[in-house]
Parts: C-alpha cells; structure tokens; sequence
C-alpha cells in the first residue's frame, strides 16, 4: 500500500525540537501507518543553529523565519516547540493558512492566548494537538483503563509530584526557562503542566484549588555567552558577572478539590537534590490504589482491596507486554523502552489522526483545561485563597 505524505514544518529545534525529529524519524520503524510523516523544513532563529539540526536531525531544509514554514504549500502540519511566549502568534497564524497545529506544552503562557488558540483551530477546522508525551507511556495508558473499567472504584484522592534539581546550584546561570515574560512560568508551567494533564486524564477536572509558591534563589549570574540548546545547561561567568534577577517560582505546591469529589495534592520544584526527572502520581480509590514513577516508566503498581486478604499487598506490574496500549508497537515482553519512545508514540497518534479523519488526543482542549489550573494556580497565590478553576469548553 503507497503511504500518503504528511510533511512537517516545524519550528524549533533546541530539546523538544531534537525529540520531535527523533519521532518523526522513527516512527515508521514501529508503527504501519497509512500517513508517514516528511521531515520537510525546520526553522530556528540563528542560522548556523538550525543549520547543524536540519543536517543532524535529518530534515530536508531550514529556515530563519517562521512565517516562511507556515507559508509553504507544501507543509501539512506546522510544529512548534518554540517557548511557550511565542506559541499563540504562531499557532493562530498557522490555522488561519489551513495548517494543522502540533504545539509543544503548555499550551500558552496563559488561559486568554490559550482559548485564542484553541478558537483559532476550531474555527479554520483544522486538527490539534498538545504535546503531553506521558499520555503515551504505557504504563499509564494501563492506569486509565484500570480506573475506567472500576478497578480502582471511585477514586478518592490524586497525589501527584514533578520534581528536578538542575537549578540547585545558586550559581547555575539566569537562562530563558528563568524568565517569566519567555517562559511563563517556573516549574509550574515546565513540570506541573504535566501532572495536571495526567490528573485531568485520569481523575476528571478541577473545581478549586488553593496554592503557594517559592523563589529560593532570587537572583543568579548572567551566562557568559548567549544560552544555546535546552537551557537546561550552559556555562556561567566568572565571579565579576553581573546577576539578574529570577522572575518565576523554584517550587510551587496547591491543594485542589475536583468536580467528581476526590481531593488532590500538587507539588512541583526544580531544588529537590537528587531528584532527576521525579514524575510521580499515586491514586487512592474505594477498590485499590495506582503508583506511577516516570524513573521506573516500565512499571506500574497496583494494590487491590478485592484480592484474598492473605495476598493483598501492591503488585509491581511490568507494563511491556501487546496487550497493552503503545506497548504493542515495541519490543519482545520484558524489552523496556524509554523516554524518547513516548514521542514515536505521539507521533503515531498524530499520524493515525489523519488515517481515521479524527482530532488527536490530547488536543488544544485538554491543552486549554490545564491552562485554566495554571492560571487558578497563579491567582491564588496572589489572592491568598482558595479559587475556581475556570471553564474551559
């Protein structure tokens, strides 16, 4: 069977940008698919950046500006993975020229750039999606059917953490994820968005929350040469830089009450020692419980109250075998796979999107419903007070 080209433009190409060519480079290996995607353009705003990914990632061209990708007639999907300042400007322009929008996460830097988003997707009738990779990890794909089928019952409670430590260092340099008017926010934004989608996914939506947060570290030395790549790592100056100042949280933590009656706890930080990429989610139900830690991706724990009193106990469930979903697509049972895999599975559903003339999930609605918490999240630490979670439909 001939495949239909489905080509790609995408803007970015610093750490999502890297795992986006990973995707669209490998997923045909993995997945039978009726639309295979063309790596045709990749855009950056420095040329000899851009030039040195289109050439290492596999792309047919690059280019500088990004009004030049969304132009071409000959891209189907436009994908940003630029910072979360620029998504709503790009995104709107792309579904006004009839393009297909795949934006990275959060979807915007607040919920009015959102809803404009997600209004500008509906209105040209073009497909959207948002990019929460974790979606696709087997394992937790396993803890949505466990909850949807009742083994859990009715869920009472969702504990869910982010946590990282790669700006401990007071001297690790002031890059763009530190600059509220680039990035949004702190780890809120960066890590919470994440577990605030798997919780809208797996527990259903917010009503209120109240939240806190905090800057432990306020200022920090500038870095001693324009930052590249991730902003995740570069070097600092010497002890004569000259400092700025931080503009987001270090940690955020909000306690939430959710539509359905079940009770949540959040907390996210980027100063917890140790802690590499600790997203982590434990829920409580009247039949059982769920534990998911990304560090162990591969595994799921589940405890049941319905098992024989002599054996309850949490069972560790190796989360790798067909039967499970984006497990399939891999490896012989007992084969893990890894981080960059969820994004092959991201790019399958997009592809499969096209194939079976549907939206893909998560689109810019679920992208849109985590906005709202992030903004309630924002309000009620200025406000000091428990808030309602906006409606997002």
């Amino acid at each position: 069977m001939s495949k239909k080209k489905l080509n790609i433009g995408m803007i970015g190409y610093s750490f999502m940008g890297k795992a986006h060519s990973f995707a669209y480079k490998n997923v045909t290996t993995f997945y039978e698919l009726e639309y295979e995607p063309v790596m045709k353009v990749i855009c950056g705003r420095k040329k000899a950046g851009v030039k040195a990914a289109c050439e290492r990632y596999g792309w047919e061209e690059y280019a500088t500006d990004w009004r030049d990708v969304i132009e071409r007639d000959d891209v189907d999907v436009v994908d940003i993975c630029a910072p979360g300042d620029t998504h709503v400007l790009m995104a709107v322009a792309a579904a006004k020229a009839g393009k297909h929008v795949f934006s990275e996460k959060p979807l915007a830097n607040n919920l009015a750039d959102a809803r404009t988003m997600l209004t500008a997707v509906r209105r040209a009738a073009v497909k959207h999606m948002v990019g929460f990779n974790y979606r696709t990890v087997p394992a937790i794909s396993l803890a949505k059917r466990l909850i949807d089928e009742g083994f859990v019952g009715d869920v009472y409670h969702f504990r869910g953490r982010y946590l990282q430590d790669w700006i401990v260092d007071p001297d690790f340099p002031l890059v763009w994820r530190l600059d509220k008017k680039v990035a949004g926010s702190g780890p809120l934004g960066d890590l919470a968005a994440h577990t605030i989608d798997l919780s809208n996914y797996l527990v259903g939506e917010i009503d209120e929350l109240v939240a806190d947060e905090k800057t432990f570290c306020k200022s920090r030395p500038l870095p001693a040469r324009k930052v590249k790549g991730t902003g995740l790592a570069v070097e600092a100056g010497d002890e004569k830089t000259r400092h700025g100042r931080v503009t987001v949280e270090d940690a955020v933590m909000f306690l939430a009450r959710y539509r359905n009656g079940a009770l949540g706890v959040f907390e996210s930080s980027r100063f917890c020692a140790g802690r590499k990429n600790n997203n982590a989610f434990e829920i409580n139900g009247s039949k059982g419980s769920i534990v998911f830690d990304f560090e162990e991706m591969n595994y799921l724990q589940l405890y049941s109250r319905e098992d024989p009193e002599f054996a309850q106990g949490f069972r560790k469930i190796l989360v790798t075998e067909g039967c499970h979903k984006f497990a399939e697509a891999w490896w012989p049972p007992g084969h893990i796979i890894g981080y960059g895999e969820t994004f092959v599975n991201e790019a399958a559903e997009l592809c499969k999107a096209f194939e079976e003339d549907r939206n893909p999930t998560p689109d810019f609605l679920d992208g849109a419903r985590c906005q709202a918490v992030l903004e309630a999240v924002a309000d009620s630490i200025a406000r000091k007070t428990w808030v309602k979670v906006p409606r997002v439909r």
